[in-house]
């Protein structure tokens, strides 16, 4: 049977006490995400159609992720591709996720919303949920307190 595009879409969502342009400096500063993304370092220009990177250690391993910066719209939208070798997949567009994140003021708060689309099985989008809503919940706390 045929997967349904739609059933293993990965969600994460949080509030985070701050202003939009906070969150978004959160979201696109190295400094700031190697705080709160596993210790990762980012390297992008944030341009649409640029190429990003991940590099770090995640459970005992070094990695460098990859993708393409698909969507930027400053304070509102960030969308990319992303790819890990260390799924043991091969590195062809099948295999890529699309990481969608949006903003939405309210107020004094920001709403962040993120989903990743492309998990083989339920399995592996429940793991991805809890990844994701452990960088969210760390951004909240980066922010929160700085």
């Amino acid at each position: 049977m045929a997967k349904n595009e739609d059933d293993y879409i990965a969600r994460a969502y949080v509030k985070v006490d701050a202003p939009v342009e906070t969150v978004w400096k959160a979201l696109v500063e190295p400094a700031t995400i190697k705080k709160y993304m596993m210790g990762a370092n980012v390297v992008t220009d944030w341009k649409e159609g640029s190429g990003i990177a991940w590099e770090g250690e995640w459970e005992g391993k070094s990695y460098k992720d990859k993708g393409t910066i698909l969507k930027n719209d400053p304070e509102r939208l960030l969308q990319y591709s992303h790819f890990s070798p260390l799924t043991g997949a091969p590195d062809v567009p099948e295999n890529y996720h699309t990481v969608t994140i949006e903003l939405s003021d309210e107020g004094s708060a920001t709403a962040i919303t993120l989903t990743q689309d492309n998990n083989e099985t339920d399995e592996a989008r429940a793991h991805s949920e809890e990844n994701w809503k452990g960088m969210l919940k760390g951004l909240k706390e980066v922010v929160e307190t700085s």
